[in-house]
């Protein structure tokens, strides 16, 4: 009897990954390391590959929790985790981190993306929110009243935005 194979499972698709983490484990300097937030920050922005986030705010590994997705949106399970983070880990500030030319402020609203997955996928995807937002600033000045007001979060705790430039690596400050 032959087995199957499940093509779901890709075989040997993330061996590189593995084998690097091979080099990685081999020189490991992280071991004792407390999970606590050591500089008190809490870092929101966006999953693109060409934001390195300890590396542009001058951080290391312990210094900040980092919260990722597309468009460095805040949602319900961004506020979930920051909430978990002020009370547990030791977060006392917020920055919320959008950058610039991301995908997602690049249309006007999720309609736009769900037809482009349908059209060119036949993809489903009505059941999700994208959080897209056409006007980055406004979108980010809505993310930042959302941490600023959330019951569970301490009044008073430090919450700003800035963007971050993909070509120049600056970190642009927002007064919203």
């Amino acid at each position: 009897m032959s087995e199957s194979v499940d093509p779901t499972r890709a075989p040997g698709a993330f061996d590189d990954v593995f084998a690097a983490n091979d080099d990685y484990a081999a020189q490991f300097a992280l071991e004792g390391l407390k999970p606590m937030a050591a500089r008190g920050l809490a870092l929101v922005t966006c999953m693109d590959s060409r934001i390195e986030p300890l590396d542009m705010l001058g951080l290391k590994p312990g210094d900040a929790k980092i919260l990722r997705n597309a468009g460095a949106r805040v949602t319900d399970d961004t506020l979930r985790t920051l909430v978990l983070a002020v009370y547990l880990l030791g977060v006392e500030r917020v920055l919320v981190l959008p950058h610039t030319r991301c995908k997602m402020a690049s249309v006007e609203n999720d309609d736009v993306v769900h037809d482009l997955i349908q059209e060119e996928y036949g993809v489903d995807t009505r059941s999700l929110e994208f959080h897209t937002n056409s006007d980055q600033l406004g979108a980010l000045r809505h993310d930042l009243e959302r941490i600023r007001h959330h019951p569970l979060l301490p009044a008073g705790l430090p919450v700003a935005g800035a963007v971050y430039d993909v070509d120049s690596g600056r970190v642009n400050p927002v007064d919203l």
